[in-house]
């Protein structure tokens, strides 16, 4: 049997359902409800942006009950990169870790940018002088990303430091942003124009080009915008803004009682913010026309141009503590995939140590530094549909690995379990692999070039150092895994051994 070594490779239990739900809202209310939804309804949906939220919402909840089950049953380090070891070994296991790695690194840099956009707006709107050099280097779109990768530096420090202090920090930000949150609803309902929301399906624009999705290109497509077409392809992007409630995964190590608190948590933080995602969005749409929302901090800028000029900064300063949440929360999810990750020998296994603030210190490190790096690209503007592939091709993946376990180990302990069996994870691989089509061709191809990177690594390095594959024989751990401190224990590769 296959173990871990010592307590230097294993994550201690701080975790409860509510800091798990401030975790999944820290990374989920950000960049998608400040940046996203006036953006896509700029240049995709329309005022329809409001049905993009609600189809990426149940694609979300069909894949957070895979996830839940999943997590309830094997409540480890790695998230989906564990459940694939577990479900279909090793080589599936690298695959949908390695995609977990381009989701993260992507997500992390693309919301430090709009999160030095929003910087440079809250300092204009407080009169604050801005230097050239940061005006110069915070914009999403053009410009060396400098305050971007200061931020993400600072926050990987935050997480090196220690699970405790990360989680602190945490939850007094994510209630600054629900605050903010619910100031726009509050002041942006009563300058709502029933004109906005009209049409509320604009008409189909052609000649989107190189951003046309696969399915618009196999159906004869010309790269529609509008439409029926732009409302899907809209809530391709838009899951994004949902990702978080699948980081809780990444933690369940780091959870007290894993299999009730996971569940729980990943379905009571979606609830939580699809209200929230489908109320902000329709105040608004009805706020401005929707060709006006297409700007780098479209919340902040429609409530400019109705409201008191302090409900603007307010915003910005709310939207900032979300999008700091954000990258923090990712950041912490990212070192885990690479803790389980070193620790099963598939990346150098300096990255599984645990420092003395009880967090994978060395795996943040390294995630902070990759993130940081890619946020100094202006092109990482652009990428959010290829973080958003990575996203979906492991709600695929939990989706399969449901139906897999069900019949390969079903006397699995599962504090959660997905009802209507085969039918309900089918029906999220269905509706997974259609709204991946939604998205571009030029996403598709820079994420099979990834994965033949990935293999290529797994190749060189991953396989000849793995700890499953070197038959490492390691001590024994205890048998009870009801509290979840001794699944912790049984390694490697996610406590496969322990499971078979």
């Amino acid at each position: 049997m296959l173990r871990i070594t010592n307590a230097r490779h294993r994550l201690p239990a701080v975790f409860g359902t509510g800091l798990l739900i401030v975790l999944a809202l820290g990374v989920m209310i950000g960049a998608g409800i400040f940046s996203l939804a006036g953006q896509q309804a700029a240049s995709m949906a329309g005022p329809a942006v409001i049905i993009s939220f609600l189809i990426a919402a149940v694609v979300c909840v069909l894949a957070a009950l895979s996830y839940a089950e999943l997590s309830s049953t094997l409540p480890t380090a790695g998230g989906v990169y564990t459940f694939a070891y577990v479900a279909f070994g090793e080589v599936w296991a690298w695959i949908v870790g390695w995609a977990l790695v381009l989701e993260l690194v992507v997500a992390a840099a693309l919301v430090s940018r709009v999160w030095a956009a929003y910087f440079t707006s809250t300092l204009g709107g407080l009169g604050i002088g801005v230097p050239a050099f940061v005006a110069d280097h915070s914009s999403v779109t053009e410009g060396t990303g400098w305050i971007a990768a200061l931020l993400v530096i600072v926050l990987a420090l935050l997480v090196a430091a220690g699970t405790k202090l990360s989680g602190r920090v945490l939850t007094g930000i994510v209630a600054a942003k629900l605050i903010a949150v619910a100031l726009v609803i509050v002041i942006g309902a009563g300058h709502v124009k029933a004109s906005n929301y009209a049409p509320f399906v604009p008409d189909v624009v052609t000649g989107a080009g190189a951003r046309g999705s696969v399915l618009q290109s196999l159906t004869g497509g010309t790269g529609d915008a509008f439409g029926l077409t732009g409302i899907f392809t809209a809530a391709g992007v838009i899951v994004f803004a949902f990702i978080g409630f699948d980081l809780i995964a990444t933690a369940a190590e780091d959870t007290r009682n894993p299999r009730r608190s996971i569940p729980r948590a990943m379905l009571g933080a979606i609830g939580i913010v699809t209200v929230l995602y489908v109320v902000m969005a329709t105040v608004l749409v009805g706020l401005r026309p929707y060709q006006e929302l297409g700007t780098d901090a479209p919340v902040s800028d429609a409530l400019r141009s109705i409201g008191p000029g302090w409900s603007s900064d307010v915003i910005n300063i709310g939207a900032l503590f979300g999008l700091t949440t954000v990258v923090l929360v990712v950041l912490i999810a990212q070192s885990r995939v690479l803790f389980a990750m070193g620790r099963d020998g598939l990346l150098p296994r300096s990255l599984s140590h645990v420092g003395t603030g009880s967090a994978p210190a060395r795996a943040a490190l390294v995630a902070g530094l990759a993130a940081a790096l890619l946020a100094l690209d202006p092109g990482t503007a652009n990428r959010e549909q290829l973080l958003v592939l990575g996203t979906l091709f492991a709600f695929g993946f939990c989706a399969v690995g449901v139906i897999r376990l069900r019949k390969s180990q079903p006397d699995l302990e599962r504090g959660f379990m997905v009802p209507m069996v085969p039918f309900l994870p089918i029906v999220s691989l269905v509706a997974t692999i259609w709204l991946s089509f939604n998205l571009s061709w030029t996403t598709w191809r820079n994420f099979v070039i990834w994965m033949i990177v990935g293999l290529l690594v797994y190749g060189l390095y991953g396989r000849g150092h793995s700890a499953l594959g070197n038959r490492e024989e390691l001590p024994p751990a205890p048998e009870d895994a009801t509290d979840g401190a001794a699944v912790s224990e049984r390694q490697p590769g996610a406590h496969r051994a322990g499971y078979r």
